[in-house]
């Protein structure tokens, strides 16, 4: 009974160390080629608005889309009108004061990546990046040098992170004026147009 059991046993023992094996081969295997998409409900834009000299309040978009082509080449798009500022007479406002969004209706981020810098992390493994952004905003076009964290995640994602908050001068992408009028309306002393944003990007391959 016993020498019948042990050869199933190593048997069993044996398909099992050669499944982990292969279940570990593949977590290791290198990213595929091709391009990625942004998993937008993984991925998050947020800013935060400082009004009245020191009252913060943390503001983020619902809408995301954006991809990463084989070159490196990296296009996040933001729809403006998806603002969740947790108040709705607040994201009103901003729709329809800062960001006009009936004539401006959504931003959009633009980057190039090492796609071999970004291949070749493994699971878990993570990689600081200096990366020119180009950001699309209200009519303006400006570039900013974005501190980023990559991350492999398990299987094939990729998460990109601001490293630290990006600080962003209302005035340079054209919402100077907006801002004054949501002051205006609010009866507000002030609202900081030195505004903090950061991101959290999740990217897999495309299907």
């Amino acid at each position: 009974m016993i020498r019948s059991f042990l050869p199933v046993a190593a048997l069993s023992l044996a398909f099992a160390l050669s499944a982990c094996g292969g279940a570990a081969d593949k977590a290791e295997a290198p990213l595929p080629d091709g391009a990625w998409q942004l998993v937008a409900d993984q991925s998050n834009i947020g800013f935060v608005s400082v009004k009245a000299g020191n009252v913060g309040e943390a503001h983020s978009f619902t809408k995301l889309s954006g991809s990463v082509q084989p070159d490196g080449t990296v296009g996040v798009a933001i729809d403006l009108a998806s603002v969740d500022t947790g108040i709705d007479v607040r994201n009103q406002r901003m729709r329809d004061m800062l960001f006009e969004v009936a004539s401006f209706p959504d931003a959009k981020l633009t980057a190039k990546i090492d796609p071999a810098a970004v291949k070749a992390l493994k699971p878990g493994e993570r990689k600081m990046m200096n990366v020119p952004v180009t950001l699309d905003l209200h009519g303006t076009t400006n570039s900013i040098e974005a501190p980023l964290t990559v991350t492999r995640l398990a299987g094939d994602s990729v998460l990109v992170e601001t490293a630290k908050p990006l600080i962003l001068d209302a005035s340079a992408v054209g919402l100077e004026a907006g801002l004054g009028k949501l002051q205006e309306i609010a009866k507000l002393p002030a609202i900081s147009p030195a505004v903090p944003v950061t991101a959290s990007l999740v990217f897999r391959p495309s299907a």
